[in-house]
């Protein structure tokens, strides 16, 4: 470690900002919960009247603030405010760090957000008493802190903050790919565009002309109206089966017998394919049989069935997921899976439940008010879907995985996993920062 590199505490280099937001002055507020950021941007800038906000609703942001929340920190719930944040007010499960001045508040974020702090500081909170894993500013006072050369701190930010414009890039990315696949569904089995431009004697729009003999030319009234000739309406329970998980294993290896997995729960299908599979699922050391039973294949669909952000959030299984994490997949008790018999029906089923997702008609399967709930019974039971011929759902799978071929990329978890394996090395002073552009 070189010998200028003062290590310090986090307490002696910020505080826990506690301002007052100003009603009066802002009537018009941007209220942030805890579930409104993630991995350092905020998701939103609704603007709400001030007045009938949850009462946790208190604290003022400034430009340059850190976002950290409270509750289970090791859940990428933090960002920082790099803009004029006046009208902006934060939940009090946020602690609003400030820098005081030694530190650069963009290189203490960088430090605070690491992935190795943040797993410091999920094991502080799970190692204290309370409903859900807490952690407060003065349990984590004593957590160190390098006060480098402000030269220094200037050129790792600059590094770290191109870094996570390449990661950024990537995940946009993802999100227009993801877009593309959902277009895609919405024009061939939503809008039935294909069959709408044959009946008017027109080639459908992008597409082949063997693609496009396989739509048929008409349409024929049914239970939800005019659908393709040829193609039927069921139920959704007509297409799959769902099968409830279960961890069966736990955190650490007991047992000779025991192997380990990576476990899926409601907020990793969350998260997964906006983070560009940089989220830290856990390992659950389990059975050989019961890991087998909980294995998750490209015939399936996971889905989300409990939680207020994640529930309804479904996830194609087929996504090379032991390639991505290096081992067997399963799923845990916050998550269901959909068997489809096929990667074709599995494909369609997902794209079909993230189109529920977006228009909120999943919500209509979805029950209780603090913890929200799947009913996947009524869903499958009672969701009416039209089933094209399975050449066409062929054809779809074809196109949809190449799609997905890209969506699913290890980039930029390859690049997430480098700054953060990079990060504790540089601050130490084990690695420069030459060297360290030179591994990027």
């Amino acid at each position: 470690m070189s010998s200028e590199w003062e290590i310090s505490e986090l307490g002696k280099e910020a505080v826990n900002a506690s301002r007052p937001f100003e009603f009066n002055e802002y009537p018009r507020v941007v209220f942030v919960n805890t579930g409104d950021v993630l991995s350092g941007k905020f998701l939103h800038a609704n603007v709400s009247e001030g007045k009938g906000l949850p009462g946790q609703a208190k604290k003022a942001l400034r430009k340059n603030d850190i976002l950290l929340t409270e509750i289970r920190p090791g859940n990428g719930r933090y960002a920082y405010v790099d803009f004029d944040a006046s009208n902006y007010v934060v939940s009090t499960k946020f602690m609003v760090i400030e820098s005081l001045g030694r530190v650069s508040p963009r290189f203490l974020y960088h430090v605070l957000t690491n992935q190795t702090s943040l797993d410091e500081f999920q094991r502080i909170a799970e190692s204290r008493s309370g409903t859900f894993p807490q952690i407060t500013f003065d349990s984590i006072a004593h957590f160190p802190i390098p006060v480098l050369p402000m030269a220094e701190q200037d050129r790792l930010v600059e590094f770290w903050d191109e870094l996570d414009n390449r990661i950024t890039l990537l995940r946009e990315t993802n999100a227009t790919l993801e877009a593309i696949a959902q277009a895609l569904f919405k024009s061939w089995f939503v809008d039935f565009d294909p069959v709408h431009a044959k009946q008017q004697g027109r080639a459908p729009e992008g597409m082949d002309e063997a693609t496009a003999a396989l739509f048929p030319d008409s349409f024929k009234e049914l239970e939800l109206g005019l659908v393709p000739k040829g193609w039927r309406v069921v139920t959704l329970g007509d297409v799959c089966a769902v099968t409830i998980g279960g961890l069966w294993g736990k955190d650490t290896k007991e047992d000779v017998d025991l192997v380990p997995a990576i476990s899926l729960r409601g907020v990793d299908l969350e998260n997964l394919r906006s983070l560009g599979f940089a989220v830290d699922a856990p390992v659950r050391w389990v059975k050989p049989a019961a890991m087998e039973k909980r294995r998750v294949s490209e015939s399936e669909v996971l889905i989300a069935s409990s939680g207020a952000g994640p529930c309804g959030r479904p996830l194609w299984a087929g996504a090379n997921f032991e390639s991505l994490y290096g081992m067997p997949v399963i799923f845990s008790n916050f998550v269901k899976r959909l068997e489809c018999g096929n990667p074709s029906k599995a494909i369609y089923v997902d794209r079909l439940l993230a189109e529920m997702r977006a228009s909120r008609e999943i919500w209509n399967y979805i029950n209780g008010t603090s913890i929200p709930n799947l009913d996947d019974k009524l869903l499958l039971a009672t969701k009416k879907v039209v089933i094209p011929s399975d050449d066409v759902l062929a054809a779809f799978e074809q196109i949809a995985r190449a799609i997905y071929s890209r969506l699913y990329s290890q980039q930029a978890q390859t690049l997430a996993t480098l700054r953060d394996t990079l990060l504790p090395r540089l601050i130490s002073g084990q690695l420069r920062l030459p060297e360290a552009s030179s591994v990027a």
